[in-house]
């Protein structure tokens, strides 16, 4: 997933799962040793199978987080760099 428009955030082994009323939460440590929680939701309620074989494969799952720049952000400020003060 990394390309020159995403940069990563965190990877992470997902150590443990909950489930909430439409979803989950994965809790798990970075190589950093950060604790790190992401929820995940659905848009319909889950039945009780299927919310136990998601929560069975998911507390297997490990995550990359990667983030991208909107593009209006990012050349925006193109021009405020080359305008900065040189030191």
């Amino acid at each position: 997933m990394d390309s020159p428009e995403y940069h990563r955030l965190a990877e992470i082994e997902v150590d443990d799962v909950s489930p909430s009323h439409q979803g989950f939460a994965l809790t798990g440590r970075g190589p950093d040793h950060a604790e790190y929680r992401v929820e995940l939701r659905f848009g319909m309620p889950l039945d009780p199978l299927t919310r136990t074989v998601l929560s069975e494969l998911l507390s297997h799952s490990d995550l990359t987080i990667s983030r991208r720049a909107p593009s209006g952000l990012t050349a925006a400020l193109r021009p405020r760099r080359s305008r900065a003060p040189q030191r």
